[in-house]
């Protein structure tokens, strides 16, 4: 079995990703389906079961590394590294996603395309709750598609092909819901394809460090976290939706396929003054 296991390295990269996806999912339904069977409560079984799935693809990633490509360190190679100074380039993405988005709405707002509200809830929990929902999902989604999938792609890859496959793929997978839904969010598509890039630009500027692309996914999310629950926005209808964000999404607009170029070209240019 070991001699099978290490041969997946000689395999290309998609039978690389089957035999990956098919192991995690083999280890991960024998306690999920017991969960969705016996709690009836949505949102528990939610992230109960994707805890316990992002648990499992780390456990699992330790075996790979060891098994696969006899590097006991993959999780260090894929950049995530306990050192000041991935932890200083990760405040400092959380700071620039999150003054990014509170431009965006403040441009907006100065355009008078929105107005801003008092808040609703009590607006320091609402702050609290974004800073940790956006690290946990920007930890979560860079360790996985900068961390293990970019790995893999530029495992058989050039760098070029690497980066466009990496932010598609990054991309198509935020679309797997029924087909309404798809249709109605299409617009979110490009920019997600943008923000693909722009996390791989990231890690390639801090020498394939996971601190900078994490915090700048987390303090997006952090920043639309806080003006989304905390409803601190409302919307005059002087322009159509797909400016300023069908949905109320500013990934689904204009306006926010702009950020997202602007910021994309600003790590693009950021990542070739180190090559040069």
């Amino acid at each position: 079995m070991k001699i099978n296991i290490a041969l997946l390295a000689q395999h290309p990269v998609p039978i690389r990703l089957g035999y990956f996806i098919l192991a995690l999912s083999l280890l991960w339904l024998p306690f999920a389906a017991p969960i969705y069977l016996l709690v009836h409560d949505a949102n528990l079984v939610s992230i109960v079961t994707m805890v316990l799935l992002y648990g499992e693809f780390i456990f699992l990633l330790r075996i790979w590394g060891k098994q696969v490509y006899k590097q006991p360190q993959l999780l260090r190679h894929y950049g995530l590294e306990f050192s000041r100074k991935n932890g200083v380039e990760l405040l400092r993405g959380l700071v620039i996603g999150l003054i990014s988005v509170l431009i965006l709405f403040g441009l907006e707002g100065l355009l008078g395309w929105l107005v801003w509200q008092q808040p609703k809830v009590f607006l320091l929990r609402v702050v609290l709750e974004g800073s940790l929902t956006g690290l946990g999902i920007g930890f979560a989604e860079e360790l996985l598609f900068r961390g293990w999938l970019l790995d893999e792609l530029q495992r058989d890859y050039t760098p070029r092909v690497a980066l466009w496959a990496d932010a598609i793929i990054f991309a198509a997978l935020h679309f797997i819901k029924p087909l309404e839904a798809i249709i109605r969010t299409l617009p979110q598509f490009p920019a997600l394809v943008i923000l693909g890039l722009t996390q791989v630009w990231a890690k390639r500027w801090r020498r394939g460090r996971l601190g900078l692309p994490i915090g700048l996914h987390g303090g997006i999310v952090w920043g639309y976290y806080i003006i989304n629950i905390g409803e601190l926005t409302e919307y005059t209808g002087r322009v159509p939706d797909w400016v300023t964000g069908i949905d109320k999404n500013p990934l689904m607009g204009v306006m926010g396929w702009l950020l997202m170029g602007v910021m994309a070209l600003w790590m693009r240019s950021k990542q070739l003054k180190i090559k040069n």
